[in-house]
């Protein structure tokens, strides 16, 4: 759901069509990669004229294939720069050339998302020897867990967070895609200085079809990056705790893939637990039953939100946003980080009868399709762009760029 609060008085300002957006992100791989390329993409629908900077030295040739189709739609093109992960020298010549794009384009907007994203969108209002735009632009960022994910008692984290309460002040609009998001980042960081509201993340009509398994698919399946964080290590040991002998396909790719490999044949799964490559979320869907997302750490996961809309079952952990797309079936989330109270999660729902199964599925799909939509999240980030225009370009209002 596009959910804004008692932020959005603000039809008074500018309508969107013809505004001019440039989006500005890191690694085009992930589900922040989704979001922004369904965001750009409805704008572009909507009348806006948008274009996307991304990192060149990530995504390799599925992201170049995607990107290449993605700026077909988007009349300010898709510019490919070097962004590297952490602080680099670099990142004043890549936020120089971003801003040197925003004067040459006269755009209205400069949207940054996840931390490295927000720093090239906002640096140059902090430091005025970067080229100026000819008239005030928009200053937005949606932060995606990034460094909400860092701990304020390490030095990382105190170097971020200050990072982030500097840029807080030259920020116009804030939007979190999840409520857990914004209070994260009020708890550990500082409460928004601006307006906040909170738009979800969405889907479109044609994700709502259900997913039929295969006629070989395991009991369960797990779709997503092989990493520590994504709780995989816990999804083992919970499931080398199963009777009756189930199966699990687990479907991505990352870092940690050797070790969890390697974790598989010491729990003597071999055989039960099978590894895939990155196939598209709706081929994966098919390989399982029961969809597991174990994850330690989430913001609003798409993958939560495709399941539920494709009507997969699915057992998930009580972590980030994932409660607000359960709705009252939160209760129903296990704990993270607890192989015991996952396996029995597990359990429940594969215990149950086809049609509670079928009927719980159905509730779930309807509560995402009535507020997880591609369109409900591209109207709430225009409403917060036309009330912070309206704030940014009010008579008298300075010349804050």
């Amino acid at each position: 759901m596009a959910a804004v609060d008692d932020q959005d008085a603000t039809e008074d300002a500018a309508e969107p069509s013809g505004l001019r957006v440039f989006h500005v992100m890191r690694a085009p791989v992930g589900g922040l990669f989704r979001h922004v390329a369904d965001l750009t993409r409805a704008q572009a629908e909507a009348g806006c004229q948008v274009g996307l900077v991304v990192d060149s030295l990530t995504g390799g040739a599925d992201a170049a294939r995607v990107l290449d189709a993605l700026s077909r739609d988007l009349t300010l093109g898709v510019t490919r720069l070097p962004m590297r992960r952490l602080p680099h020298p670099d990142d004043l010549r890549v936020a120089w050339r971003i801003a040197s794009l925003a004067r040459e384009l006269s755009l209205d907007v400069v949207h940054g998302h996840g931390a490295k994203g927000g720093l090239y969108a906002r640096l140059p209002r902090v430091l005025p020897i970067f080229p100026r735009p000819p008239r005030p632009v928009a200053r937005v960022y949606t932060p995606h867990g990034g460094t909400l994910h860092f701990r304020a008692d390490t030095l990382a984290g105190r170097v971020f967070f200050t990072a982030e309460r500097i840029m807080g002040r030259v920020t116009d609009l804030m939007p979190f895609e999840s409520d857990y998001a914004r209070r994260r980042f009020t708890e550990t960081i500082e409460p928004p200085r601006t307006l906040a509201p909170v738009v979800h993340n969405g889907l479109s009509a044609s994700e709502f079809a259900p997913v039929t398994p295969a006629s070989d698919a395991a009991d369960f399946v797990f779709i997503g990056e092989m990493r520590v964080a994504k709780g995989v290590e816990d999804l083992l040991r919970a499931f080398a705790s199963l009777p009756e002998n189930p199966r699990l396909a687990l479907v991505g790719s990352g870092l940690d893939e050797a070790g969890f490999r390697a974790l598989a044949a010491r729990l003597g799964l071999d055989g039960r637990a099978t590894f895939h490559p990155r196939i598209p979320a709706r081929d994966a869907l098919a390989l399982g039953k029961i969809l597991v997302v174990p994850s330690r750490a989430e913001s609003l996961p798409y993958i939560v939100l495709e399941a539920i809309a494709a009507k997969t079952p699915i057992v998930a952990t009580n972590v980030g946003g994932v409660p607000e797309i359960f709705g009252k079936h939160a209760a129903r989330l296990a704990p993270p980080r607890d192989p015991a109270a996952l396996a029995a999660a597990m359990r429940a729902v594969r215990g149950m009868t086809p049609e509670a199964r079928a009927a719980l599925a159905d509730d779930m799909a309807n509560f995402v399709r009535a507020r997880f939509t591609i369109d409900s999240m591209n109207q709430g980030v225009l409403r917060g762009y036309r009330a912070a225009l309206a704030s940014v370009r009010r008579p008298l209002a300075g010349l804050a760029i």
